[in-house]
């Protein structure tokens, strides 16, 4: 049987699986934050540093209280690690035997990695930190060997990626975000499960972990970037649907499947009045072509795209309001003199009630500024252009 939601539900239920916006909250912040990066299953690493890095972003918007000072002592306290999701990430360390799979598959060969592999560098760059310590690719001299690949990165920072990749290595902490390498050894915790899954109890984590975090899925949607996994993710889901674990659900014209307890959040409220200014690498946003289904927004980063060709800026936020994607804004932080610029606030074309969210977006404003270490705030343009008036008028109360 197949149960059948309004877009709106199920636009509901992946915001509360999401925890956007999040709930009122109890106990510590830095408890939060670990609750927060254990329920959504990871965290994606970015380095473009326009506003408060991608990491620190998404796990400011599931935690009001969250401080980057958050994530630098969970990995201190090896309760989070570095490694792969569907990109650079930060992970769970109670699920740190689920990222075993991969790493086997490429210590193996049956799964490559971005570069060609130097075994015999790769075992000297290993002797070295066994002997010394950890270290940073900085740490390894170039040899005048050439330079390749996107990055144009070293010999020695290839090797050390692979080791790091394959589970030979780990990062214990990054150093003016650069990753800081040591013996996986020496950095995990001595009472971490270190078994290997089997592929169909690796598939039902994958289904069920996704589920959770995101309410409704696919099999392509699980088995986003995580390669040789789909036909597992398919397999499973057919056992578990057969046998009550999972729900197929309908929504918006597509197929989904979902578990039984989620669907009770339907049940609770969702705070549509509260405004999130989301990171392009936000959980929530990830799967573009997903967006496009369930919320109708059809997002493209364009930091990646020619500046003549750009239709809303360099690195344009989402804003999350009422239960919809509702408008982009460009944005980017002038630190020296703590100032963030709005250099365009788009709205949506069907947004009509723009007094509410103007209010809303006000509001979270304050908010988004103390985050980003600003006092000031600059906007440069709008679309439509004739609300920026009004939009004007609130920041100058916002500023003062």
């Amino acid at each position: 049987m197949t149960e059948s939601l309004s877009i709106q539900q199920a636009r509901k239920l992946v915001l509360l699986s999401q925890r956007l916006p999040p709930a009122k909250q109890t106990g510590s912040a830095i408890a939060a934050t670990l609750s927060a990066i254990e329920h959504l299953g990871y965290i994606q690493i970015d380095t473009i540093s326009a506003i408060q890095r991608a990491h620190h972003h998404t796990l400011w918007n599931r935690n009001p209280r969250y401080q980057t000072a958050h994530l630098h002592q969970l990995i201190a306290d090896k309760q989070v690690f570095e490694y792969w999701s569907h990109a650079a990430a930060y992970l769970p360390m109670r699920d740190y035997r689920y990222s075993l799979p991969r790493k086997r598959a490429i210590a193996n060969r049956d799964q490559n990695h971005w570069y060609e592999r130097d075994e015999r560098l790769m075992k000297s760059v290993l002797s070295r930190i066994a002997a010394e310590g950890p270290l940073m690719a900085r740490d390894f001299e170039h040899t005048g060997k050439k330079k390749t690949g996107e990055w144009k990165s070293k010999p020695a920072k290839r090797a050390l990626e692979y080791l790091f990749m394959q589970g030979e290595l780990m990062a214990p902490c990054r150093v003016n975000f650069h990753k800081v390498y040591d013996l996986t050894e020496r950095v995990l915790p001595g009472d971490t499960d270190t078994t290997l899954p089997g592929p169909q109890e690796y598939a039902r984590f994958l289904i069920t972990r996704y589920l959770q975090a995101n309410g409704l899925g696919t099999p392509a949607e699980i088995a986003y970037l995580l390669k040789n996994t789909k036909p597992l993710v398919s397999a499973a889901i057919r056992e578990m649907v057969s046998n009550g674990e999972l729900l197929q659900v309908s929504a918006g014209g597509n197929s989904y499947y979902a578990l039984p307890a989620s669907l009770e959040l339907l049940g609770k409220p969702l705070a549509r009045s509260k405004l999130n200014i989301l990171s392009p690498f936000d959980n929530l946003l990830i799967q573009r072509k997903r967006m496009q289904a369930l919320f109708g927004f059809d997002y493209l980063l364009e930091c990646y795209v020619p500046e003549a060709k750009r239709r809303y800026g360099y690195f344009s936020l989402p804003v999350l309001w009422n239960g919809r994607l509702v408008a982009r804004m460009d944005c980017k932080a002038e630190r020296k003199k703590a100032r963030l610029h709005i250099h365009h606030l788009a709205l949506e074309p069907w947004l009509r009630k723009t007094d509410a969210f103007f209010q809303a977006l006000h509001k979270e404003l304050a908010s988004f500024l103390k985050f980003n270490d600003c006092s000031g705030l600059r906007l440069h343009r709008t679309s439509p252009a004739t609300i920026k008036p009004a939009l004007q008028e609130a920041i100058k109360r916002l500023t003062g």
